[in-house]
């Protein structure tokens, strides 16, 4: 009997399991099952979807030769059978099935039976509990029918002045999209006393900052948003801080996203401190015949060593190939993450991976870090520009514990801390990127590179040569 997979969720991971699965076992009946109508689609887009980068929705859920990658192409191309517009309510570990709801079909329930099934639920964003949040006009960059939503606002002329609550890298986004394409007068409002707080250091935040005045964005940092003004059927007006009112005819709220693990720890599965679903290297859960992974889920970060939350499309891609190898009866495994991020602001671009100086310390570590400034290219070949990196490592033990860097060649800085990244889960210290092998030619870096030099400044200081 051909085995039964049952995966809730079709954004990233349960797609990239599914066809995977499809690829090691061509008789396996693969169900997908997603509350939305809207599938496999890179949510990360949204910003650039608003901005204009991508000009049309579909765009964010079409394959590469322009194919609309929805219930018809999976079932016609990959064959796996999708049932949207259904919601998982309850599985039944013991009968090993899971009951749905047919949102389009009087809230219709059936019980499908699974051999091994997989939790690709996702995350939702957080709403924060301000008065006036649940008004018209007030959006989450949640799905692909916030991101038409707000977008055909703009271009009606509904919007001139918007707020973004929260600094993190899709409310950046969102404001850069809003400010550079359309001329919203925006403002970012962030409790935190920084852009980028879980990801940058202050100096490194600061930079972000600039780049954000400079390009027109107001930034508000350390300010807590305590209402939204407006009414149910105009929409809003503005906003209130502690410190001062914000006029506004939007409001993005971009203040983090919350596991959605609700079924999974109604079933009974295992929950970690972070709300996530707890899973094995194997990516399986407390449960043998139930895998997770993506922003469901819980990971470890490989310095601090303690569980987190990553909601990235990349790790989920990466974790549905493994899920599907192991349920074809492999042994891959997905050990955790160091952290790598990288965020487009203007004309500049950041990246880090691994802990920042704070992260660090609140890991246990003794951490000294190095800030180093130099050319991105060769300093004598024309439009060369500054990058900067941060380089951090324990005092006692020498092991680089994080990376940062910034500059206008984004591709060379995520290229540079990538670098980096791929070496951090060995725990090497400090000497092993003094001597990283580097390619080297005048338009693309200097003779001794910015990693380099990095690592040689924080050698001197921790040789105490300085």
């Amino acid at each position: 009997m051909s085995k039964r997979i049952i995966i809730i969720g079709a954004v990233a991971l349960g797609p990239k399991t599914a066809c995977r699965l499809r690829r090691l076992d061509p008789d396996a009946k693969i169900t997908l099952i997603d509350r939305d109508n809207l599938i496999s689609y890179g949510g990360c887009g949204i910003p650039y979807y608003v901005g204009g980068d991508v000009a049309d929705l579909e765009g964010l859920f079409s394959t590469i030769a322009h194919a609309v990658r929805d219930a018809s192409f999976f079932k016609a191309v990959k064959g796996l059978d999708v049932i949207t517009r259904a919601e998982a309510t309850t599985i039944n570990r013991r009968e090993k099935t899971i009951t749905i709801r047919h949102l389009d079909d009087n809230d219709r329930e059936e019980d499908l039976p699974y051999d091994t099934l997989v939790m690709a639920t996702g995350a939702s964003p957080i709403r924060p509990p301000i008065p006036g949040a649940d008004l018209p006009g007030v959006y989450t960059v949640s799905n692909l029918h916030e991101a038409k939503a707000i977008k055909e606002s703009i271009q009606k002329g509904e919007v001139d002045k918007a707020v973004v609550l929260g600094a993190g890298a899709i409310g950046i986004e969102m404001a850069e999209a809003m400010s550079d394409l359309w001329g919203v007068e925006t403002t970012i409002v962030e409790m935190a006393d920084r852009v980028l707080p879980a990801a940058l250091s202050p100096n490194m935040a600061q930079i972000v900052k600039k780049q954000l005045e400079d390009n027109d964005i107001r930034v508000l940092t350390s300010q807590r948003v305590m209402k939204i003004n407006g009414d149910p059927e105009t929409g809003i007006t503005s906003i209130e801080t502690e410190n001062e009112t914000v006029e506004c005819n939007l409001v993005v709220l971009s203040a983090g996203v919350r596991p959605n693990a609700g079924l999974a720890r109604d079933a009974g599965l295992a929950i970690g401190r972070c709300g996530g679903i707890l899973v094995d290297p194997c990516l399986r859960t407390s449960d043998p015949s139930i895998f997770a992974g993506g922003d469901c889920i819980e990971v470890t970060n490989l310095i601090s060593l303690q569980t987190t939350i990553m909601p990235l499309g990349s790790l989920a891609n990466r974790q549905g190939r493994i899920i599907a190898t192991n349920i074809n009866g492999g042994c891959d495994q997905f050990k955790g993450v160091v952290g790598t991020f990288c965020i487009k602001a203007f004309e500049m671009g950041f990246a880090k991976a691994g802990l920042t100086v704070d992260q660090a310390r609140s890991a246990g570590y003794d951490p000294v870090h190095a800030l180093v400034t130099q050319f991105d290219r060769a300093h004598f070949y024309p439009d060369s520009n500054l990058m900067y990196m941060k380089l951090i490592a324990d005092r006692r033990t020498r092991k680089v514990l994080g990376v940062e860097a910034a500059g206008y060649q984004g591709d060379s800085v995520k290229a540079r801390v990538d670098a980096v990244a791929a070496l951090l889960p060995m725990e090497i210290d400090v000497n092993a990127i003094c001597t990283l092998e580097t390619a080297y030619s005048p338009p693309y870096s200097s003779a001794m590179d910015i990693v380099n030099n990095a690592a040689n400044t924080l050698d001197n200081i921790l040789d105490g040569y300085h």
